[in-house]
């Protein structure tokens, strides 16, 4: 219901406007306001439906089998005859930017590349989607490669690389079928792509776009060692509005980029067409990967291993996002700070990697809310808003993981209390181990450690506590962003990024009473989540008593 009364102009006016007068913390995603204006919506269109419902009678247990949300997979389904119903939908062009200085394509060619980095899908690929078009304007045959370099760092984990190669592979398979060549390229992108495009003389180049310090510098290193003649064009495939169409500046809070997302929504949260089978074949095909043998290969470090309960792939977030809407949403507005409660989406780790596009899921989510109410643009906030937010904060502010990207006012009060005595000091690698005198700390991390992942409310409440418990606020933030970026399934994205900036910096956050240790940036405790769950009851899932 939700979604149709969301195609009313009138309704959508009067919602943004509401929306734009909400600015909560990252846990308080969606103004009171909004919560009461979107339940009063409904309210108002089930009251003039009442009269045309009341005629129409209950659905026969014929109907009711061969409604596909009764049947488990049935987001699959729904979402092949979406894309194929869309199939002349056409590509803003502002969703791409020319990186390179010439635009077209030189004659004689013999394909177009999708450089694929971030955003690891077939369907449901702005980028992808972009490349094949022009593919098909030239007549050429498509390729897509993927440039694997595994950095020596203590952050690169059988768990990360694991999940990464194993929806690449489905990624593979996808392409085959589709007659479009998959190439899996060993070394960093500036070393290796810029060869394989001249030795298969393809005439252009499609990517996608992160705002991270390092994969801006693999672009620079390609649009370097390019030929000149040969067009770079990078596509933002991972947000729902272009993170350079949103804002042309770093913004300060979610208050001040909020308007101007929502109100671009409208010509960007469209429907995507499909991905189709490529018509022109090429003369050289790709060789097959043999994807066992490459994760076996990897220089990574295996104890930190992939946790059972995230499927790898497109196929395992689709799945995910199907068990979300079908038992999750209807939760969320009221208890998604609740860890103990099934109410989170489970999709960040399928969103990080590009295995699912978030473009997608908010079509789905709005699509289902007759029946989830105020949760949907509860989660709208936190999933376009909010998400899309961190990829400002890292694209415009090159200091985005350090203190010194701290507003000024967050910088002065952490250096105000840098000398102030903490009560309790531990290493870094006790902290490692969830070695604390804190229950609730201890089975946050052990959750994360074991499972990789960690609940957003003791998210906040993590990190702070590590500024609490260390020496300054730069070993905190190091430390934070080390056990999130080595943990985490969703780790070494904007997201962890700004949330461990948010909760120790305040970025995104606003001045407090001052207090030691934390000066104004905002505090949390161990009552305060007494008051907000039932910490002995999470505390005796997660927390081992060996800890």
């Amino acid at each position: 219901m939700l979604h149709s009364i969301c195609r009313s102009s009138s309704f959508l006016r009067q919602y943004l406007k509401v929306l734009a007068q909400s600015d909560q913390g990252p846990t308080s995603l969606f103004s009171t306001k909004a919560k009461a204006f979107t339940s009063q919506a409904i309210m108002s269109e089930k009251k003039r439906k009442s009269t045309s419902a009341a005629a129409v009678k209950e659905p026969s247990a014929k109907q009711q089998k061969l409604d596909p949300t009764k049947e488990k997979g049935w987001l699959q389904d729904s979402l092949k005859q979406q894309r194929t119903n869309n199939k002349q939908m056409k590509f803003n062009k502002q969703r791409l930017r020319y990186t390179s200085n010439t635009e077209r394509i030189k004659q004689g060619s013999e394909g177009v590349l999708y450089w694929m980095s971030r955003d690891h899908r077939v369907q449901d690929n702005w980028a992808l989607i972009h490349a094949q078009q022009l593919a098909l304007k030239e007549k050429l045959p498509l390729h897509v490669c993927f440039c694997l370099f595994v950095p020596k760092s203590e952050l690169s984990t059988l768990r990360h690389y694991s999940f990464m190669l194993k929806g690449l592979k489905e990624v593979e398979k996808e392409c085959k079928a589709l007659d479009i060549q998959f190439h899996l390229l060993h070394g960093s992108a500036g070393d290796v792509l810029p060869g394989f495009v001249s030795d298969r003389e393809l005439g252009a180049v499609v990517t996608d776009f992160s705002p991270l310090r390092e994969p801006l510098q693999w672009l620079e290193d390609v649009k370097k060692a390019l030929p000149k003649y040969i067009p770079l064009i990078q596509v933002d495939a991972h947000n729902v509005v272009p993170c350079w169409v949103a804002s042309p500046k770093l913004e300060y809070s979610a208050r001040t980029i909020r308007g101007k997302i929502t109100k671009l929504l409208p010509d960007f949260l469209t429907d995507l067409p499909l991905v189709e089978k490529h018509p022109y074949t090429a003369a050289r095909t790709a060789k097959k990967v043999d994807w066992e043998k490459t994760l076996a290969s990897l220089q990574v470090d295996r104890t930190i291993e992939e946790p059972e309960w995230a499927k790898p792939g497109t196929k395992g977030g689709v799945a995910m996002l199907e068990s979300f809407i079908d038992e999750r949403l209807k939760l969320f507005a009221t208890q998604r700070n609740d860890p103990n409660a099934a109410a989170l989406s489970q999709l960040s780790p399928w969103i990080r990697f590009g295995q699912l596009s978030a473009q997608r899921v908010a079509l789905q989510v709005q699509q289902c809310g007759s029946s989830a109410g105020p949760a949907v643009a509860s989660f709208i906030e936190e999933l376009v808003v909010r998400r899309e937010l961190t990829d400002n904060f890292c694209f415009y502010n090159e200091k985005y993981d350090r203190v010194e990207g701290a507003y000024e006012w967050a910088q002065k009060t952490l250096k105000d209390h840098a000398e102030d005595k903490r009560e309790y000091l531990y290493t870094r690698e006790q902290l490692e181990k969830a070695k604390t005198h804190d229950k609730l700390w201890n089975a946050s991390q052990y959750q994360m450690i074991t499972e990789g992942k960690m609940h957003g409310f003791l998210r906040m409440y993590w990190a702070k506590k590590i500024l609490e418990w260390t020496s300054s606020p730069e070993e905190a933030l190091s430390i934070a962003l080390y056990l999130n970026d080595r943990y985490s399934l969703d780790g070494q994205d904007p997201n962890g990024f700004v949330g461990c900036m948010w909760s120790i910096c305040g970025t995104h956050d606003q001045g407090w009473k001052e207090r030691e240790v934390f000066g104004k940036i905002r505090f949390m405790n161990y009552k305060g989540c007494q008051r907000k769950f039932d910490v002995a009851k999470f505390e005796r899932k997660y927390c081992p008593k060996n800890l």
